[in-house]
This record gives C-alpha cells, sequence and structure tokens, in this order.
C-alpha cells in the first residue's frame, strides 16, 4: 500500500492531474509502511517517498517554492518517526515471542521428557520436531523407561493441532508412564493409555465436538526385555523399523488394531503381544508418519528405510542429527507435519549389565 500511494503521486504529479495537492500523500508513506513492513521496509518507503518528491519537483521545476521544501520536512519527520516507532514495536514483538517460546521450551520440557543415553540393554535417543514455525510441542508424543519388566517406549501421534492435540498426547503419556511400572502386559499398558484418554473426553466442555468426534491417537508401544527380543504392540501406528546387518525390516502387527479412542471398532478378543528378534548389534526406529510422509517437490516420499542404511555406523545422536538434516533437505525446510522419534539399539549382554543398577539386574 505504501508503494502504490507513492506511485499513484508520480501518475498524478507527471501528467496534466498534477494541479492536485499530493503532499499529504506522500507524508503518509513511511507512516503506512511503519504498521507492517518493519523498520528496513519503513526506511525504503521513506526513501521511495523523497525521491518521487524530488522527480516530482524536478519535472515541474518547482524548485524554490515554499510547498517543496514543506513537503521534505514533512516526509522527514514522519519518516524517522515511523521509524523509531517500528523499530520499538518490532523490539517489543521480539521479546514477547522469546517469553512465548521459553515458556513452550518449559511445557516440552514437562510434557516430553528427554530420553538418557542409556537404558538397561540399550543405548538411546530421541528426537522431537514440530512442524510449525516458532512451535516447540504438538500432537507427537514419545517416552522410554527403565522398568523391571525391561526398556519400555511409547510413540504416538495424536490426530489434529493445538491445544486438543497436547491435551491427548499429556493424557497419554501420564497413563504410560503410571502404567508401564506395575503392568506386566503391554497390552494392558496400552489400554490404560486408552482409558486416560476416554476419560479425558468425558470432561463437559474439555474437547471441542469435532474433535471428540473424530480425534484419536495412533501408538506403539515396545519392550526390550533381557532376552533378545523386542515385544510390540501397535495400535495403528506405522510399524517401527529395525536394522540388521545392514539392512532394514519393518515389524508388521501380526493382528491390526485400531488407534486409541476407536475401541468401538475392535470385534473379538483383545490385542496380543508380538515378539520380534532384536539381538545385539540391531537398531529399533520408532517414528510418527510425519517422517516416512515428507514429501519434497516432485512429491515424493521421505525414503526413511535407505537412509537408515546409509547411516547405520552412526552413534544413535548422530543418526537421528543426520537424519534430521535429511528431512530438512528433502523438503526444503518445510516440514508438512510433527516428528518424534525414539532410537534404540541393542547392547552386548556385558555392556548392559555394567550400563544397567544393581537393582535392575537382580530383576
Amino acid at each position: 500500500m505504501p508503494f502504490a500511494i507513492a506511485l499513484a503521486v508520480v501518475v498524478i504529479e507527471l501528467t496534466p492531474l498534477h494541479f492536485l495537492y499530493t503532499g499529504p500523500m506522500l507524508t503518509a508513506t513511511p507512516a503506512l509502511a511503519a504498521v507492517t513492513m518493519g523498520p528496513k521496509g519503513t526506511i525504503s518507503a521513506a526513501a521511495f517517498a523523497l525521491a518521487v518528491s524530488v522527480t516530482t519537483a524536478t519535472y515541474n521545476e518547482a524548485w524554490g517554492s515554499q510547498m517543496v521544501y514543506t513537503n521534505f520536512l514533512a516526509v522527514f519527520v514522519v519518516s524517522v518517526a515511523a521509524v523509531m516507532g517500528s523499530s520499538a514495536v518490532r523490539t517489543l514483538r521480539e521479546k514477547e515471542l522469546h517469553q512465548v517460546r521459553r515458556i513452550a521450551v518449559a511445557a516440552q520440557e514437562v510434557l516430553l521428557h528427554p530420553v538418557p543415553p542409556r537404558l538397561g540393554p540399550v543405548r538411546a535417543a530421541s528426537m522431537y520436531l514440530a512442524a510449525e514455525t516458532g512451535a516447540q510441542i504438538g500432537g507427537d508424543l514419545y517416552e522410554a523407561v527403565q522398568t523391571r519388566y525391561g526398556v519400555r517406549m511409547i510413540v504416538g501421534d495424536v490426530r489434529g493441532k493445538g491445544l486438543p492435540a497436547v491435551r491427548a498426547a499429556a493424557a497419554v503419556l501420564g497413563a504410560f508412564r503410571e502404567s508401564v511400572h506395575y503392568e506386566d502386559d503391554l497390552v494392558e499398558v496400552i489400554n490404560h493409555c486408552a482409558a486416560a484418554l476416554r476419560r479425558g473426553d468425558a470432561v463437559p466442555g474439555a474437547v471441542d465436538q469435532d474433535v471428540l468426534l473424530e480425534g484419536f491417537v495412533t501408538a506403539v508401544v515396545a519392550q526390550v526385555p533381557d532376552t533378545h527380543e523386542v515385544q510390540l504392540v501397535n495400535r495403528g501406528h506405522p510399524p517401527p523399523l529395525v536394522l540388521r546387518q545392514g539392512t532394514v525390516q519393518a515389524l508388521m502387527p501380526t493382528s491390526p488394531f485400531p488407534p486409541l479412542g476407536l475401541e468401538d471398532l475392535i470385534i473379538g478378543p483383545p490385542g496380543k503381544t508380538d515378539s520380534y528378534p532384536f539381538a545385539p548389534g540391531d537398531r529399533l526406529l520408532l517414528h510418527t508418519d510425519g517422517v516416512i510422509e515428507a514429501r519434497n517437490r516432485d512429491n515424493e516420499f521421505f525414503p526413511l528405510p535407505e537412509a537408515m542404511e546409509e547411516l547405520h555406523t552412526r552413534t544413535p545422536h548422530e543418526f537421528l542429527e543426520q537424519l534430521h538434516q535429511g528431512l530438512i533437505r528433502h523438503t526444503d525446510g518445510r516440514l508438512a507435519d510433527d516428528v518424534a522419534m525414539i532410537l534404540v539399539d541393542r547392547l552386548a549382554e556385558e555392556a548392559g549389565a555394567a550400563a544397567a543398577p544393581s537393582g535392575d539386574r537382580r530383576h
């Protein structure tokens, strides 16, 4: 708008319409620019307005008249005030944004704990990437806990965005962190998560009606016991990937079940725990669909299995960092969905025993 006004002044002054007085229009140019364009944009608009004033005064041979110098003075004064005001507003907004981000980081640390680098028989690492610019938390969730039954993990994805998704993620994580220590069956652990989600939805007014009717959470719960296996319960989530001797394999569920929140669709007996080989040297990746559904400009999905095979020599932390960079390059820095990942390496018995506390070794 400021530049459009300045161009309109040029048209008026260089045509037979130049009898119209355009000084107030040019004076308003930097003031309007200060509203939305920031200090640099305001300076550009002010410089353009001054250039227009010089051009029109020269073209109309108006140099020496009091009106020309009055216009110059008015544009200069308004420009200085506009730049100062724009800088002050920008500083205030940056302070507010910094405070909001600090609050978001604190909320993320409460909701999503960083995974320890060593958990019993495994080395571990985790990563969370929010798709929304400036956001720190969203609807994806993860957790890894060492228990008497082994290392237990969960990765999930809440349908939807915003605060309802964060509330659902908090309910599922809270139920997992509590039940994971006393339920010996993984199916019961994930049933507690589903019950917590239903309790949250039952609170009047706590959840929007659209979210209540269509909301659900996909999740996969994994357990790495002392034996050379990994046990999984999958509720509508992308299957985990295991990297063994440089080759990636998807751990598909033997009896697929719907996501949490859609228990009415379950017909027949409850689900069961699936077991898969997980020997020392194997690597397991639990992830959300934000990884495998990330697309580039050619609408091609991110090749996660190939990326895992290329990074098989990296440590868990380095692996996730390299995977992060690969996602950014693949999507040109524009993630369409949140990303949550947990990566674990199965250690040899001696290494796992050395890393575990004495109480865990007794178990």
